[in-house]
C-alpha cells in the first residue's frame, strides 16, 4: 500500500490539527496556562506521535522538521483552541472527539508509513499506535495526570484496531485510500463507543478502578 502523498500527507496534517485542537483545549481545561502554554502543548500533542514514529523508522530528519507545513497546522489549531477557549473551556465533549480524531488519523499514518518504508505487518500495527499515543501520552505527562493510555476507555485498543485494519487491507491488495478510510472509522468508532459506555479495557481481578489507590 502506497499512501505517499497527497493522500498520506492529508490525513497527517489532519490529525496534526485535530490534535492540535485536543492538545491545547487540554491546557486551557486542566492546566490553566497562558497562550505559549497553550500553544505549546498543543503543538506538542499534535506533533509527538509523529516524530517518534519517524525515529523509530529511521525517517530522519522527522516529517515534522521537513515540510513547514505540519508546524503551520499545529500552531493554527492551538490559536484556535486559545481563541474559543471561553466557549470551550467547560466542555469534556470537544476534547474527547478531537482526541478520537487524532488517534484515528495517526494510527492509520503511522501504519501506512510503516508499510510504506517496507517493514513488516507486525511492525506497522505497532507503530501505528504508538504514532496515535505518542503526542497525548507526552501531553499528559506534562501537565501532571496520568496518561490517558493507562486509564481511559479503550484508547490503545482502537489504535491498534485501525493499525490492524489498514495492514490487513494492504496485504489484500485494497486500494490506499479504502484501506486508511476503514482503518480510521474502526479506530474512531471503538474510541467513542469506549467513552459513551465507559468501557475499559480488562483490568487485574481485584485491581482498582481509575483514580482510586
Amino acid at each position: 500500500m502506497n499512501t505517499a502523498a497527497p493522500l498520506g500527507l492529508t490525513l497527517d496534517l489532519a490529525g496534526t490539527f485535530a490534535f492540535a485542537l485536543n492538545g491545547a483545549l487540554t491546557a486551557v481545561r486542566v492546566a490553566r496556562v497562558d497562550i505559549v502554554g497553550v500553544i505549546t502543548l498543543g503543538m506538542i500533542t499534535a506533533l509527538g506521535g509523529g516524530i517518534v514514529r519517524d525515529v523509530l523508522l529511521g525517517a530522519l530528519p522527522p516529517a515534522t522538521f521537513l515540510d513547514w507545513r505540519y508546524l503551520l497546522v499545529a500552531a493554527v489549531g492551538g490559536l484556535i483552541a486559545f481563541a474559543l477557549s471561553r466557549q470551550l473551556e467547560r466542555l469534556a465533549t470537544p476534547i474527547t472527539v478531537f482526541d478520537a480524531l487524532g488517534l484515528s488519523l495517526f494510527a492509520v499514518t503511522g501504519a501506512a508509513k510503516a508499510l510504506d518504508l517496507g517493514f513488516g505487518a507486525g511492525q506497522a500495527v505497532l507503530l501505528g499506535a504508538m504514532t496515535a499515543v505518542g503526542g497525548g501520552t507526552i501531553r499528559d505527562v506534562l501537565v501532571r495526570r496520568v496518561p490517558t493510555i493507562l486509564q481511559s476507555e479503550l484508547y490503545a485498543i482502537p489504535a491498534l484496531a485501525g493499525a490492524v485494519v489498514v495492514v490487513g487491507a494492504a496485504a489484500f491488495g485494497a486500494p490506499g485510500l479504502l484501506g486508511a478510510l476503514l482503518g480510521a472509522a474502526v479506530c474512531l468508532v471503538i474510541r467513542l463507543i469506549g467513552v459513551g459506555f465507559r468501557l475499559d479495557a480488562p483490568r487485574p481481578p481485584g485491581g482498582s478502578a481509575p483514580g482510586q489507590v
